[in-house]
């Protein structure tokens, strides 16, 4: 899609979750509050994978109130990859965020990516600049894992 047409079309954000009952209705609303702010239609793809706790019954009390969210509930328990795989699957949208619900990487980031698919680039990714508060063994694998 050429940049001057992206007004036009579709983000698609696909969130992986398991056992985060807690932290899904502050999360969706935050990523509310920053879609609201992008000039695309949105779409929230959940996917439960074999969550044990209250999670699917919260999803389906967000979905009540925002028709843009859509549930994909995996039958077990079957790892964040493929959890991702439903969600990239079902995603409908000319360009697709995947993000974790736990807050550790916050919502507020995505214009920062948006912008940068508006600018071109067909893949965008962020990496943390600090780790405060992360062990040495987390830092160190996290160095690792992004070199």
């Amino acid at each position: 899609m050429s940049s001057d047409n992206r007004s036009q079309g579709t983000v698609s954000v696909v969130v992986p979750i398991f056992n985060e009952e807690q932290v899904l209705p502050l999360f969706h609303a935050r990523l509310g509050a920053v879609l609201e702010t992008l000039p695309y239609a949105s779409e929230v793809i959940y996917v439960d994978d074999g969550s044990r706790d209250r999670t699917l019954e919260v999803l389906k009390t967000i979905r009540v109130s925002d028709e843009t969210v859509g549930i994909i509930e995996l039958s077990r328990n079957f790892g964040k990859e493929a959890a991702l795989t439903a969600g990239l699957d079902a995603a409908s949208g000319d360009a697709v965020v995947v993000i974790d619900a736990d807050l550790q990487d916050p919502p507020e980031l995505i214009p920062v990516l948006i912008d940068k698919w508006e600018q071109g680039f067909d893949v965008v990714y962020a990496t943390r600049r600090t780790r405060e508060g992360e062990s040495f063994l987390k830092k160190a694998t996290a160095h690792c894992f992004y070199r």
